[in-house]
């Protein structure tokens, strides 16, 4: 399910504009999609993004999607133990009117620094690495394979890694070298499940994801 409060037209450039000109006097656009973003009660089980200017709303995965993200998270807790980061889920991303919620992401395991000053997250300049497992329905993949991927490339995230179930037979793809001005990335390795692929730089360098995590390779 996704819900949209305004979206920017396939025609018009990456860069952030207005689809419509703001009422005389009053808050431009992406303002009203700010207060609106953080006044929404949703009932359990859905989370609200704001992603490339649109309000965006969506349930709680299935079980194969909540396995994959607790079987990283508990890997991520042993790599990552005793050291300067930690894997973090169910919390807001900031950057510049944007607001995501990734399925999974490591940050400073002192965090306090990076929440903004409302409280509602972390600034996305704390996000070392952030992890997506694409849903099912064209929507839902949409958003991780193309929208999310420009997003956290324009936040300069240095790591971006989308698992998807729904890629031909499943795919692990890893995004590194984010070239912000561009919205996009210089490196791309995407491999099929079942084979190992493993995370080149940050924090999170030399931890693997395998069939342990997505399963074996699908004929």
């Amino acid at each position: 399910m996704t819900a949209l409060a305004h979206e920017r037209p396939k025609t018009m450039p990456e860069t952030r504009t207005e689809s419509v000109p703001p009422a005389a006097n009053g808050p431009d656009l992406d303002e009203v999609v700010w207060q609106a973003w953080k006044a929404m009660e949703l009932p359990e089980g859905y989370r609200a993004e704001i992603i490339e200017g649109a309000i965006e709303v969506s349930p709680t995965g299935r079980y194969s999607h909540g396995q994959i993200i607790n079987l990283l998270r508990d890997d991520l807790a042993v790599f990552l133990k005793d050291g300067d980061f930690v894997a973090r889920n169910d919390m807001n991303v900031i950057h510049e009117g944007s607001a995501w919620v990734p399925d999974l992401f490591i940050v400073p395991r002192d965090t306090d620094r990076y929440v903004t000053a409302d409280g509602l997250g972390v600034t996305a300049a704390a996000v070392r690495l952030v992890i997506e497992v694409a849903s099912p329905g064209k929507r839902s993949q949409d958003r991780d394979r193309v929208k999310k991927r420009r997003e956290y490339a324009r936040a300069g995230i240095p790591v971006y890694v989308i698992i998807d179930d729904h890629d031909t037979q499943g795919t692990v793809t890893v995004l590194t070298q984010p070239q912000p001005e561009k919205a996009d990335w210089v490196g791309v390795h995407r491999v099929p499940y079942g084979t190992d692929v493993t995370i080149p730089e940050g924090p999170a360098k030399g931890f693997v994801i395998g069939e342990a995590i997505t399963g074996p390779k699908r004929s």
